[in-house]
């Protein structure tokens, strides 16, 4: 089989009706993922807090909104889209709001409380997303394309957020940066939940019985899920490694500049691997983008200059969004009915954790910069072994035709379910 343009005679993806409105919406209201954790620096600063603890209340806002998204993502699978991020939005958007009114030394526990509600309670809006493309697209090459596009575009969330904080706090103070990523969070998140994909959106209505494990009841998932902890891993030690280096060569822009190559390049590699149909198993689409990414990390062991490490860089990211894509359409494959949206949540929470203990780890390594530029491609190798390990119970022969709202189920499976077109 041959590659082939997943666009044709209807036009791009782009232009497909509510796609750009829902990608820029969940763009939009993710947008605080990649502003607190800076604002919350910045504005325990400027309370007079240490930096170590604004560190720990960064920590104590992503950790719990990596384990957060599977409970909200099951709630999501078994009340709707609208019910449970409606909810998870005002609670995530009040928690942000009413931290600039708190003072992280007077009221050190009740600010955390803050910081760890908003966390716990981010919206589910990537598992959201995902959940939907198969009622806006019905074409399964096209739904392919939009979810190579979306797990590219993610990277913009980190290239825009920080620099937007850092030039709202010159303008305008902290405090009032911080009420503006929560202002931010709570439009994207409107204009997503007032779209008539989301509105439509209705739970599968056959009996669950994954029980309570959900979608970890599979231990083919729970295989990809361990294998994307390494994934995480390598993108957060990548962080650290950035930070390091910027300060061993005195070229303070390099912390910035550097994730934003590997962003780029997740960009471009999204945008190219969406416009075909690649020939091959799934299973086999996952393994090869695994092994390239860890292949585009070890070209970082060489422990390049500044110029050349910016520019390699970008490799391991040309890469990224094959391998989420991929792993995306595995779960899609593999999930019990009505567990595809906590599936999808697990997901994204394994690669959250493993970038934060990615973080944790890499910081000691600092100090050994041959060390610290070989960490980003251990956790990449892990990736690659997992899946090797556990090709079996991971194994999607092919592209199955989506049945439902939820999931792929073959061809011998309960006739499709009518579900409702947008209005």
């Amino acid at each position: 089989m041959t590659a082939s343009r997943t666009t044709g005679r209807q036009g791009p993806v782009l232009a497909q009706p509510y796609v750009a409105r829902l990608l820029a919406g969940t763009l939009l209201g993710r947008l605080p993922t990649g502003m607190v954790p800076v604002s919350t620096l910045l504005l325990v600063g400027a309370q007079g807090g240490s930096l170590a603890t604004a560190g720990m209340l960064c920590a104590a806002y992503g950790l719990p909104s990596a384990l957060g998204q599977p409970l909200l993502g099951r709630l999501v699978d078994r009340h709707g889209q609208t019910l449970v991020t409606t909810t998870a939005v005002l609670v995530t958007t009040l928690a942000l709001l009413t931290l600039p009114h708190l003072n992280s030394a007077d009221t050190p526990a009740l600010f955390a409380a803050m910081v760890v509600l908003a966390g716990l309670s981010t919206p589910p809006l990537e598992a959201n997303l995902r959940a939907l493309w198969p009622s806006v697209l019905p074409d399964a090459a096209r739904q392919r394309a939009a979810l190579a596009l979306d797990t590219g575009s993610q990277g913009l969330i980190f290239i825009t957020g920080p620099p937007l904080v850092a030039a709202l706090t010159a303008l305008t103070g902290p405090a009032l940066t911080m009420t503006i990523t929560a202002l931010l969070g709570l439009t994207g998140a409107t204009v997503v939940l007032t779209a008539a994909p989301s509105r439509a959106w209705q739970p599968h209505t056959i009996n669950n019985r994954s029980g309570f494990l959900g979608p970890l009841h599979h231990r083919g998932l729970v295989a990809l899920f361990i294998a994307l902890a390494g994934t995480g891993i390598a993108l957060g030690a990548h962080t650290v490694w950035a930070v390091a280096l910027a300060h061993r060569t005195g070229t303070p822009l390099l912390s910035g500049l550097i994730p934003a190559a590997l962003s780029v390049g997740s960009l471009i590699g999204g945008a190219l691997y969406g416009r075909r149909t690649w020939p091959g198993s799934l299973t086999t689409h996952l393994a090869t983008a695994a092994l390239a990414f860890t292949l585009g990390w070890s070209a970082l062991i060489t422990g390049p200059g500044p110029a050349v490490a910016v520019g390699l860089s970008v490799l391991p990211g040309l890469f990224l969004t094959a391998l989420v894509t991929s792993s995306f359409l595995t779960v899609d494959a593999l999930a019990p009915a009505g567990t595809t949206t906590e599936a999808y949540a697990w997901l994204i929470a394994s690669i959250g954790i493993g970038q934060a203990t990615g973080t944790a780890l890499a910081g000691p390594l600092a100090t050994h910069p041959h060390l610290a530029s070989a960490f980003p491609c251990a956790g990449a190798l892990f990736t690659v072994l997992v899946l090797t390990v556990a090709r079996r119970p991971i194994y999607v022969p092919g592209a199955p035709v989506r049945r439902g709202r939820h999931r792929r189920t073959p061809a011998h499976a309960a006739p499709r379910r009518h579900t409702p077109q947008p209005v």
